[in-house]
């Protein structure tokens, strides 16, 4: 009798797992793009949607809505309510929610088909016609092409569970993308192509970065280079450099780094702005000057490599392993910064390490850093830039020099392979003591680098006696 209560109840934990599973959305539809015009025309239906209690759906600001359709169970058009409580959502985006029968709860379809346009301004020039600023979520037609990622720009329909704060970005997809202005399409998850129309799909979540103009693109096993100004050499050059940073960071986090990367050059619809961000697998580069270019350029390469360590860092920090709660944004951005520091000393030179690390304790001479322990919210980082580049990872290096190279390693693997539903300061302590396995240098590791107000100090004492 035990021995069969046994088997039942083996048999009954994988279909518990399997039902447990969340389910990925699926987007069909289409898109239109002009980049002359700055529009964006869309017939998207989000289907597969999970059972989410409370949630909101984003959608860009500048996407004019006409109308949100149930398709599953019933068909017929939703009354959709707006919230000013999403406070991811009071730039780029709008966040909607669909009212109950009572009015005072939720309810979410199992399918919804979305039709809104949208037009956007297009920078033709630099001398009158141009942006104060730009920025990541920006849409940004540039009269030869558009760009947008998907998480923080939300072109397209993104579902946000509150409960579990967890944004679901990532989705399968089947979308014919049309732009009949355009000589070359790209979207995330997909190789560039030269048409005019193309219907792209992805079986593997992905959040739907956009590249679309007129631009050409190189290949070399496997990894895209789109409008990059590179030739065959630089790429070939490029490529390998971008091989040894990725097996360096496959070594060491024991986690092998298996995704092609796509890398984009572009300019910005701004006079003065510059930046680089990720969303795999693609990695945007942004600026008048070409930053590929400059990666395999000698006069250049010492100050754009490093950047280019960091975004590929974050193929662990912010994709293999999604970070949230009040310490996700510094997890995620701190340690990819910590690992650029670590390629930077291996491979690009100890003076730029040395430099780099000199920079940011300087950026931090009048910086009052509250410490991990006492952040309730992100907004208490005072000031983002310098807490999530310059203060967090000032702190890794600190700890790294105290508990040594080797257990540095572990506890970062640990922290990526560890499942969590919250990346909160518990789990982020959980995961060195488990790590360590020493109580007590865990807890003087605690008081002097994540619960003091003297933090910093102390973390600048540390490295300094390097």
């Amino acid at each position: 009798m035990k021995q069969s209560l046994l088997i039942a109840l083996l048999l009954t934990i994988p279909l518990i797992n399997i039902l447990a599973q969340e389910k990925t959305p699926i987007l069909t539809g289409k898109v239109e793009i002009s980049i002359t015009e700055g529009t964006f025309e869309c017939d998207l239906t989000l289907s597969e949607i999970p059972h989410i209690e409370d949630y909101f759906i984003r959608l860009n600001s500048g996407m004019n809505i006409l109308h949100m359709r149930s398709k599953k169970p019933n068909d017929f058009l939703i009354y959709y309510s707006k919230s000013l409580n999403d406070s991811l959502s009071t730039g780029e985006s709008n966040a909607y929610f669909f009212k109950n029968n009572s009015g005072k709860g939720k309810f979410l379809p199992e399918s919804v088909q979305f039709k809104y346009v949208g037009k956007f301004p297009v920078v033709k020039d630099t001398i009158e016609n141009y942006s104060r600023k730009d920025w990541k979520g920006n849409i940004a037609f540039n009269r030869n092409s558009v760009r947008s990622d998907g998480r923080q720009s939300a072109w397209y329909p993104i579902l946000y569970d509150i409960t579990n704060d967890k944004v679901l970005e990532k989705i399968k997809y089947n979308i014919e993308l049309t732009c009949s202005d355009c000589n070359t399409l790209y979207m995330n998850g997909n190789k560039p192509i030269k048409a005019q129309s193309y219907n792209f799909k992805s079986e593997s979540p992905q959040e739907l970065t956009l590249f679309c103009g007129n631009y050409d693109f190189a290949e070399l096993n496997n990894t895209y280079f789109l409008n990059s100004g590179l030739d065959n050499e630089e790429v070939e050059e490029f490529g390998e450099l971008i091989n040894s940073y990725k097996n360096f960071y496959s070594k060491n986090l024991n986690i092998s780094f298996e995704q092609p990367v796509s890398f984009v050059q572009t300019t910005p619809i701004s006079k003065k702005d510059g930046w680089m961000f990720v969303s795999y697998p693609t990695i945007m580069s942004i600026g008048w000057k070409n930053s590929l270019k400059n990666i395999v350029e000698p006069k250049y390469q010492n100050f754009y490599r490093p950047f280019i360590a960091h975004e590929l860092g974050h193929f662990y920090f912010g994709t293999f392993k999604v970070f949230n709660s009040e310490l996700g944004d510094m997890m995620s951005e701190g340690f990819s910064e910590f690992l650029s520091l670590q390629l930077t000393k291996k491979f690009i030179g100890e003076d730029v390490y040395k430099e780099k690390v000199n920079e940011k304790i300087k950026n931090l001479e009048k910086f009052n850093a509250t410490p991990f322990a006492k952040i309730k919210s992100d907004s208490e980082y005072n000031n983002r830039q310098l807490y999530v580049y310059n203060y967090a990872p000032i702190i890794f290096l600190a700890i790294k020099k105290e508990i040594g190279e080797n257990e540095m390693w572990k506890w970062l693997n640990r922290i990526l392979i560890k499942p969590t539903k919250f990346t909160d300061y518990n789990f982020l302590i959980s995961t060195l003591q488990q790590t360590l396995k020493n109580e007590k240098e865990l807890n003087t590791l605690k008081t002097k680098y994540f619960e003091s107000d003297k933090s910093l100090e102390n973390a600048i004492k540390k490295i300094e006696t390097e």
